[in-house]
Formats: C-alpha cells, sequence, structure tokens
C-alpha cells in the first residue's frame, strides 16, 4: 500500500468530501447504508428525501450527477430480481397495466430497487472521492482483520499485472493466427488459462520471498497515523444523522 493506484471510479478533485480521511467517509457511509435498510419500505416519501440528502453529497463533491448516474449500472442483476417479483410472489394480486401482479412482490421490488439504488449511489459516490489506497489504509485504521486488508491490497495491486499478462498472451495467439470460434477452441482458451494460473502462482511466490527477505512477519507497517478532527467527524456525520431523522419520522409516520 505504500504506492497509488487509481481506478475508473474514482474521480480528481480538491471538494470538501474528497479532502475528509477515508475511515470517516467509510464510517459515514456505512451509517447511511444503515439507516437506509432500517426504513420501511412502506414509507416512499422517506426515500426521496434520502436521494435528495445523496444529491446534496454529491453536489458537495463536486462530482458530476452524469457520472454516478452512469455507475448505476453496478446493480443491474438487482434490477433484474426486482423485475420478477411481482409475477413470482404470492399472496393477493392486483391488475397493473393489464397484468396480474402479487401486491407482496410489489412492495418487494419497490424495497430492492429503492434501497439498492440508493446504498450503490453511496458507494459510487465513496469511490469517486476516495483513491483505492486510501480506502485500504482507513480499513486498516478501523481495525479491520489485517489478513483481509493485506489481501484487499494484492488484489488492487495485481488485478492489472495479471490483466496485462492476460492481454499479451492473447496477442501472442492472435500473432500466430488463433481465433476462438467455436467449441473446438475451448481447448486452447483452457491451456491459456491454466499457464495463466500457474505464471499467477510463481509471481505470488516470488513476490512473497522477496517480503520475507525484507523482513514481512505477516503484517504490514502502518504508513499514515494521521487521525481525524473533531470537525471532519461532525461534518461527515452530517449526512446520516439526516437520514437517521428522515428514517424515524418514516417509522412514526407509518
Amino acid at each position: 500500500m505504500g504506492a497509488g493506484h487509481a481506478h475508473k471510479l474514482y474521480r480528481h478533485g480538491d471538494s470538501p468530501v474528497h479532502r475528509l480521511p477515508a475511515h470517516v467517509k467509510l464510517v459515514a457511509a456505512f451509517c447511511f447504508v444503515l439507516v437506509v435498510v432500517a426504513t420501511p419500505r412502506e414509507a416512499v416519501w422517506a426515500f426521496g428525501a434520502y436521494a435528495l440528502l445523496l444529491a446534496g453529497a454529491v453536489a458537495a463533491a463536486r462530482v458530476p450527477p452524469g457520472f454516478v448516474l452512469v455507475r448505476l449500472v453496478l446493480e443491474v442483476p438487482f434490477v433484474a430480481f426486482a423485475v420478477l417479483l411481482p409475477f413470482v410472489a404470492e399472496g393477493p394480486h392486483t391488475e397493473v397495466l393489464g397484468l396480474s401482479l402479487s401486491e407482496s412482490g410489489l412492495w418487494g421490488a419497490w424495497n430492492v430497487l429503492a434501497k439498492g439504488t440508493l446504498g450503490v449511489a453511496v458507494s459510487v459516490l465513496l469511490a469517486a472521492t476516495t483513491e483505492l489506497r486510501a480506502l485500504l489504509l482507513g480499513l486498516q485504521r478501523l481495525r479491520m482483520p489485517p489478513l483481509l486488508v493485506q489481501i484487499a491490497s494484492f488484489m488492487v495491486r495485481y488485478g492489472d499485472v495479471i490483466a496485462d499478462e492476460l492481454r499479451r498472451m492473447r496477442i501472442a495467439r492472435e500473432s500466430r493466427g488463433f481465433t476462438a470460434r467455436g467449441p473446438r477452441h475451448w481447448g486452447v482458451l483452457a491451456r491459456t488459462a491454466g499457464a495463466l494460473f500457474i505464471r499467477s502462482y510463481e509471481r505470488g511466490e516470488r513476490v512473497h520471498l522477496a517480503m520475507v527477505s525484507r523482513g514481512y512477519t505477516g503484517t504490514m507497517p502502518v504508513t499514515d497515523r494521521a487521525g481525524a478532527t473533531r470537525a471532519q467527524w461532525s461534518a461527515a456525520a452530517a449526512l446520516p444523522l439526516a437520514a437517521l431523522a428522515v428514517c424515524l419520522l418514516g417509522w412514526n409516520l407509518v
């Protein structure tokens, strides 16, 4: 985690949200998602209020709304699941556009779509304002199990290395006139996958031996011990606290 690693979700900026420490933003995002999940699905207006709160956070982060909306395609599998719910759920049915749909299924679909969309949106905002290296350091500061942090760190660091290795192998195949056109070529692709696994395993062994020779004992050193000020915690708490007020009001009005 000693070097930066940019990713496609991150958007460079110098907004107040960008300047907040990563562990503070992680706690704020986690609390916001908990509040959203705890909101009764019947309080439809509450989810609109959450969307407005998130829109305010996006504006404060100076992230274009289109940047967030485009990346909401990550929730497509949840949308597909939600669309099926009214057709497969049991219970009383109602007519909607000439279709007989389950009332409990409709509520379930709304629940999945509303809460899932808000959860994905706050995750996209977190990723857009926090570098991957800072996120890993934030998890480390929050006392996440060190082994999980190390696994995530290596995955981030060497994911692109393995992808480049796969790209070079593809170019080597194509330079020899190979083009996969059907099942009869699956054997070649399987051997490619096997070779990639072996090369990745050997690279991992070399990296581990290099780390051990430099004094690695199973834990990574903490390279950033800077904490967060009370003002930063207060600024980050504004979003989940406002959401909590909406959630409590929603429970009282249902």
